[in-house]
């Protein structure tokens, strides 16, 4: 099992219920324990169109025996279904689920980077990271 990161935000909807909805997905998921949840904190949009909501934010910690691209597949079939659709790039979402760390593996790939490209370059990431760390 390897421990992991994950971010998680949305800015759509209930927000609140949107990221409880998200958490109880991924416990569901094979292989894959939630060791520590952080608090959700409100921020303000970064990035994307001007006019959009305030984000909820939190950090999970997780293991997990899925390897990494496996388990971006399953995330963003939770994103999906809780109806996240693409849109603008940084523009509002019912549910974002980013991979910040995997371990202690650097990985380069079309579809995934980790660790997390923007990690350090976001309090609204390192905030909540760094209750769960």
């Amino acid at each position: 099992m390897t421990v992991c990161y994950l971010g998680i935000g949305s800015n759509l909807g209930d927000r609140r219920k949107n990221i409880a909805l998200a958490i109880s997905k991924i416990k569901t998921l094979d292989n894959t324990a939630i060791m520590r949840v952080s608090k959700i904190i409100e921020t303000e949009p970064v990035g994307g169109p001007a006019v959009q909501g305030k984000f909820l934010n939190a950090a999970l910690k997780i293991k997990t025996a899925l390897p990494p691209l496996r388990l971006l597949k399953a995330l963003k079939k939770i994103e999906k279904a809780l109806g996240r659709t693409k849109t603008t790039r940084n523009g509002p979402r019912v549910i974002d689920l980013d991979i910040l760390f995997y371990g202690d593996k650097i990985i380069k790939k079309k579809d995934l980077t980790v660790p997390h490209p923007r990690i350090f370059e976001r309090q609204f990431v390192i905030k909540p990271l760094f209750e769960v760390i």
